[in-house]
């Protein structure tokens, strides 16, 4: 057995990287990538966003959103416009083609749920809960800088 079989953050690592392969086959003929997948689902369910939100959703900075959301516009899928009373504000919607590709990529999240083994609400509304909860352990164990184990190297 090797090391790493008994590592959770080997075996989440594996779990993402295995998630995001299967979306990037999935979503292939559309040419879109998982992160703009996941721009526009939260697009798709929230409607509008400022880019500051979209970040915050996405747990990105602006310099790595940016990018990603200016692909999607150029690419026909969303619109970004300017805050009237806050230009520093940039709001991100859907265009129309966006709002049509909705109905066109749905099979693909239930195929990646299918796929899991996580069709079902109650076992995926568990794994969500649980790795959301070791997110926020995670994040407030870094967020307080200890990350100590408890030995004191020399």
């Amino acid at each position: 057995m090797a090391v790493t079989d008994e590592m959770v953050c080997f075996s989440l690592y594996s779990a993402a990287r295995a998630t995001t392969q299967a979306y990037r086959s999935l979503l292939a003929p559309w040419g879109l990538t998982y992160p703009q997948y996941l721009v526009l689902a939260i697009l798709w369910n929230e409607g509008e966003q400022s880019v500051g939100a979209l970040g915050d959703a996405m747990q990105l900075d602006s310099g790595t959103l940016s990018p990603l959301v200016r692909r999607l516009e150029q690419a026909g899928y969303v619109t970004r416009t300017r805050r009237a009373g806050d230009e520093r504000v940039v709001i991100v919607q859907l265009s129309d083609a966006g709002v049509a590709l909705r109905a066109e990529v749905a099979p693909v999240h239930a195929r990646v749920a299918e796929l899991a083994g996580k069709a079902d609400d109650e076992d995926r509304r568990r794994l969500i809960s649980e790795l959301r909860g070791l997110t926020a352990l995670l994040h407030e164990v870094a967020a307080s800088g200890d990350l100590s184990t408890g030995h004191r190297g020399r």
